[in-house]
Order: C-alpha cells, then sequence, then structure tokens
C-alpha cells in the first residue's frame, strides 16, 4: 500500500516536472538554426529537445539493425551466433539421449545397439571420453577384444580416463593369461588410483602368484595407508608376507640375519602357526632354546598343531622318552583336552612304549572324534599290548575309511593342501588356509565300509568284545556298542 502511493507521488513528480520543464522552454527566446541544402531551418528550445529525443531513438534502432546484420554474417560464415548456439543445444540433448540409450543397451546386455548409440552420441557431443567407455565395454560383450583394446588404448590419451584405460588393458591381460604384462598395468593403474580397492587387491594377488613378497608388502602398507584394509587384517597378512619372504631366503641359503624375517612374522601375527614354527627352529639355530619355547608355547595355546610339537621336540634332540614326555607337560598344559595334545601324548608314551599311558592319553578320542590318526594311535596300543594281528588289522581297517581330521584347507574354494602356502594353489586366494577338519566326503579315504573285510579280515573277538556276524557291518557293529563295551574297539 504504501510502495504504492510512493510510486503515484513519483509518477506524478515527473509529470510535473516535465511539465515545467515544456513550459520553461516555450517561454524560452533563442532556438536551434540548422541549414540543409541551402535551406535555413530554425527550431525552439522545446522543439530541439524533441529532435534530439528522436534522434537518440533513430541512433538505437540503427545499431540494433547493425548488430543484427553483423549476426547473420557470422553465421553465414559459420561463427558461433544465437542460432547458433540453439542448433547446438537441440544436437547437445540428442547426443545425451544417444548415449543414454547406449548405457541403458550395455546395461541389458545389447552389445551391437550399444555401440550403435555410443557411435551416434560420439557424432553430435563429440565427447571421447564419454562414449569410448560405452564402445569398449559394449565390444567386450559382443567378443572384439581387438575393438576394444583399441578403444582403451585412446583413453590413455587423456588425463581423465588414462586410469580407465590401464583398468581395461589390465583385465584383458587376465582374462588372456598374461600375468606377467597384467601385473605391469595394475602397478601402473595402482600408481594413478591408490585408493581403488579392486585394483590394489588385483595388484596384491599378482604380485603373491610372482612370489614379488617384498613389493606385496609394501602394496599392503599402501592400502593400510589410505584406509583400504582394516590394521588387524594387515597385521595377519603382513605376516603372512613376511614368512613367505623368510622362506624364500632361507631356500637361497641366505644368512642367519636374513632369516630373522621368521621372527618378525611370529611378531606380526603369533597365532601363524608356520610362522611359530620357523621362528622357533631360527631361535633353535642360534643357540636360544627359551625364546623357541616361549614362542611354541604361545602359539600352542592359540591352536594346537603337529608341526609346533615336531618343532619343540628338536629344541633337546638327543633326550629320552622319558624326559621328553615331562618336558612336552609344560607345553601341552594349558589345553589338556585338544584331541592334538591327546594324540600327542599318545603318541609319546607309545615312544616310550608304556601302552597303558598311552590307552590313558588317548582316552575316548577314537570313538568320539575318530580320525585316521587316533585309530592308528589305538591299533599301535593294541599292537604294543599284545592284541592278535586280525584285531590290530581290523582297527587299521578303520583307519583307512576315517576322516582325516583337521588339515590345511583353503576357506575360499574348500581345496585340501598337503601344507601350509600363502596362496592358494586352487582358487589363488591370499591368506586363506585354516587348519580345520574338511567336509566328510573330502577328508575320508577312497575304500568303501563294506569293502574292508575282504581286504583285512574282520577283527577277531576278545574276551567281553562283541563278535561280528559274516552279515553284520561296522553300521551294525556300532549300534551295538550301547549294549555291551569291548576291550578296545576298532574305529578308524
Amino acid at each position: 500500500m504504501l510502495w504504492s502511493l510512493t510510486k503515484i507521488l513519483l509518477f506524478v513528480a515527473a509529470i510535473a516536472g516535465l511539465t515545467l520543464g515544456a513550459g520553461y522552454l516555450m517561454e524560452s527566446d533563442g532556438g536551434v538554426m540548422l541549414t540543409v541544402a541551402g535551406v535555413e531551418y530554425t527550431l525552439s528550445p522545446l522543439m530541439s529537445v524533441i529532435a534530439l529525443g528522436v534522434l537518440l531513438v533513430v541512433l538505437w534502432v540503427f545499431l540494433k539493425l547493425l548488430s543484427l546484420l553483423v549476426a547473420t554474417l557470422k553465421f553465414i560464415n559459420g561463427d558461433e551466433t544465437a542460432l547458433s548456439r540453439y542448433f547446438d543445444r537441440s544436437r547437445e540433448r540428442r547426443g545425451f539421449q544417444a548415449l543414454t540409450e547406449g548405457m541403458m543397451a550395455l546395461a541389458s546386455g545389447e552389445g551391437r545397439a550399444a555401440m550403435d548409440k555410443a557411435r551416434k552420441a560420439e557424432r553430435l557431443l563429440r565427447r571421447p571420453e564419454l562414449t569410448n567407455l560405452i564402445t569398449a565395454q559394449a565390444a567386450e560383450i559382443t567378443g572384439d577384444k581387438r575393438k576394444a583394446e583399441e578403444v582403451y588404448k585412446r583413453l590413455l590419451q587423456d588425463d581423465q580416463t588414462r586410469f580407465v584405460g590401464v583398468r581395461g588393458l589390465m583385465k584383458q591381460k587376465l582374462e588372456d593369461g598374461n600375468t606377467e604384462t597384467a601385473l605391469k598395468l595394475a602397478e601402473t593403474a595402482f600408481a594413478l588410483k591408490p585408493r581403488h580397492v579392486e585394483t590394489s587387491d588385483t595388484l596384491l594377488k599378482l604380485q603373491a602368484d610372482s612370489e614379488d613378497w617384498k613389493g606385496a608388502r609394501a602394496t599392503l602398507n599402501a592400502k593400510l595407508k589410505h584406509g583400504t584394509l582394516p590394521r588387524d587384517v594387515h597385521r595377519r597378512r603382513d605376516a603372512v608376507l613376511a614368512l613367505s619372504e623368510a622362506k624364500s631366503l632361507l631356500s637361497e641359503d641366505s644368512s642367519i640375519s636374513e632369516r630373522e624375517d621368521f621372527i618378525e612374522a611370529n611378531r606380526l601375527s603369533p597365532d601363524l602357526i608356520p610362522a611359530a614354527a620357523m621362528a622357533a627352529r631360527s631361535y633353535i639355530a642360534k643357540g636360544k632354546p627359551r625364546f623357541a619355547m616361549r614362542i611354541l608355547k604361545k602359539a600352542w595355546e592359540a591352536q594346537p598343531h603337529p608341526d609346533l610339537a615336531a618343532a619343540y621336540g628338536e629344541i633337546e634332540p638327543k633326550e629320552t622318552p622319558q624326559e621328553r614326555i615331562k618336558r612336552f607337560q609344560a607345553l601341552v598344559k594349558p589345553t589338556p583336552d585338544h584331541p592334538e595334545t591327546k594324540m600327542l601324548m599318545a603318541e609319546l608314551q607309545l615312544a616310550a612304549e608304556d601302552f597303558p599311558a598311552a590307552r590313558k592319553a588317548l582316552g575316548d578320542l577314537w570313538e568320539v572324534d575318530p580320525t585316521a590318526r587316533s585309530l592308528t594311535i589305538l591299533a599301535a596300543i593294541e599292537k604294543g599290548e599284545g592284541a592278535s594281528d586280525d584285531i590290530v588289522k581290523g582297527w587299521l581297517a578303520r583307519a583307512v575309511n576315517a576322516p582325516r581330521g583337521p588339515q590345511w584347507v583353503c576357506d575360499s574354494c574348500h581345496n585340501i593342501h598337503g601344507e601350509w602356502v600363502p596362496v592358494c594353489g586352487n582358487c589363488g586366494a591370499l591368506d586363506s588356509l585354516s587348519w580345520t577338519a574338511p567336509p566328510a566326503d573330502e577328508s575320508t579315504g577312497p575304500v568303501s565300509v563294506e569293502m574292508l573285510p575282504l581286504i583285512v579280515g574282520a577283527p577277531e573277538p576278545v574276551s567281553g568284545e562283541i563278535v561280528l556276524s559274516e552279515g553284520l557291518d561296522d553300521a551294525s557293529l556300532e549300534g551295538e556298542e550301547a549294549d555291551e563295551t569291548p576291550k578296545e574297539e576298532p574305529e578308524k
């Protein structure tokens, strides 16, 4: 309301001012005299002002017409004008529409259609950094690897798309099995984008496959630095790589100081069984048995393992069986009920030829967790206590088809390895081996239970034992164990 009133007042004031000005000019004497072609024109002051205004309007219109003429000439000449910008915007819209359709075709697996749309988008947009990637991926879908490689190489020429080109070429080389070239490309891609998780993982795997342990550790440290790897995972894998590096040095007859990487690997991951065993052997070679015992005890408490027991035995190689039993008590004290502890102590008692003690140490392991090793130990106990050959053969027969117990099994592909390796030989996964029992169908022997009596004969009955008739198999025997307890019934 107030603003409307103000505008009215301003308008009235302007009209009043113009009226006063016009009245003043009309009352003034003199004017402007113009002579054109011998004709003299005299303009009063008011007419002079009006003529000046008309002249300014005519001049403005003339300049606008002149600019329109210049724009038309530029358009004819091909220069950018409002008209050309209009057509450019139209072409850009059609180009982005083609680009969108190409991406949709690529996502749906229509390679040919995606390539056609990419060519159309390139013609309209003239933006190769946008269209080349679609063309390369579409060429891969259609199986035109040569075309894809050609496009990826074009991407290398632009800083914005160089990483995409290197990564595309790297994946092509991996598919072709050219790991040497793929490794070099992975190093280049990692240098361009060290935070890219897929590239760093690929580089780490290729370095591990080629046993470039130093390079792999550098890549692992870079992943930790850039925050793409948890600290606990980094520590574990760094220990695995340090152990692998130390093993390669050992095979080259390197000095003791170089072999101390075993100790470093054990420090990084005390529960890594191979690192603990090799670090202990390194201390034994340097005449430091107490350090070796400390390492092995800590590792045994985390995960009892035969390799740790073997290394522990090397600390005092000349001791008697009774002395060894006494010394091993300190090792197995934290894990008295672990199956590995029971079998280890039973084997030590067997070496001392104390068969009742061996049976006591083994306990009911052959029954609650029968494995080839526990049943073989029981067969040796039976043999030592004077059992007949048929009884011993019966236990060994069950051992043939029993599970093999814990082994080095890959967590990714479940492939079984005879010894620990840093990289799975089947799927190539790094640090994927665990000491665990594989599935039953992969850990048992090839001999069928029904065929065992034909191979070794049935166990002979002893006092208090259940007699196996010709028509009964092991399943029948196990069903009767709830009613009668044999002296020592075979199980593996």
